[in-house]
């Protein structure tokens, strides 16, 4: 009989581990998944004064959104000026860009963007800025969006940035007074990137110089290649290449 009493409590003690655990995990996922994702998209669709169009990238759009929409994540869109925003790099060979135009629902999502107004910070657990040429001229200066970015990292959240992107992450600052990328690994678009396409002294300031301006240990490599980097729940990509990479990066950020 004792020995039966002993396997009973030993059982019941297996299960209650067992129980906890899976409700820890449980408690964990839900806690993730329960909050939504924020796309931030340009709003603005001339490169300076050459008359050349531009707008968000995207495939800097499409490459995370695969990633983040198949793990099962609900994105949203928010643009400075909300509604349809211009698009840059519109190339449908790209089977990630297709299958994104293609889909209705995300297709409709980003063509009726959000206005930051319309923005409660506390349902997102990450915001992400897309890059494309456009956000240089309409990120960096948007108080209304950095105040959103802020408050979604204060929260424990991630704020995440590819490419011209990160041009959202220069004006940032937290509770502390400091700006988000002070002291923090972060890459973005190079100079020698920008030199590549002739645009030097076409955008209204080089995004690695600012970058370094605000206290940001400016990470790179080579032309075109795939660089993402994660530093304290900042996550940042330097170019195209590296847009499905940071889509990746901010899923693992997210199950950790």
């Amino acid at each position: 009989m004792v020995k039966i009493f002993h396997m009973k409590k030993l059982a019941l003690f297996v299960l209650a581990l067992f129980t906890i655990g899976f409700v820890q995990a449980q408690t964990k996922k839900s806690k993730n998944m329960k909050k939504k994702i924020l796309f931030v998209v340009t709003s603005h669709d001339k490169k300076g004064d050459t008359g050349e169009n531009t707008g968000y990238y995207l495939g800097e759009v499409s490459h995370p959104w695969e990633v983040l929409h198949k793990a099962g994540y609900e994105i949203d869109f928010v643009s400075p000026k909300g509604g349809t925003p211009p698009v840059d790099g519109f190339d449908l060979k790209d089977p990630v860009n297709r299958e994104f135009w293609e889909n209705k629902e995300y297709k409709n999502k980003i063509d009726h963007s959000l206005k930051p107004s319309e923005i409660n910070p506390g349902d997102y657990s990450t915001i992400f800025y897309a890059g494309g040429h456009g956000a240089m001229w309409d990120f960096a200066d948007h108080t209304e969006l950095s105040a959103i970015a802020s408050k979604i990292y204060e929260n424990g959240g991630i704020v995440a940035a590819v490419c011209h992107g990160p041009a959202g992450l220069v004006n940032i600052k937290l509770n502390n007074g400091k700006y988000l990328v002070d002291g923090k690994k972060i890459n973005a678009f190079t100079n020698e990137e920008e030199a590549e396409v002739k645009l030097t002294n076409v955008v209204p300031f080089l995004l690695e110089d600012k970058l370094k301006e605000r206290g940001a240990k400016f990470e790179k490599s080579g032309l075109w290649q795939n660089h993402v980097v994660t530093d304290q729940r900042v996550i940042t990509g330097q170019n195209p290449q590296s847009a499905k990479s940071l889509g990746k990066a901010i899923l693992k950020e997210l199950n950790n």
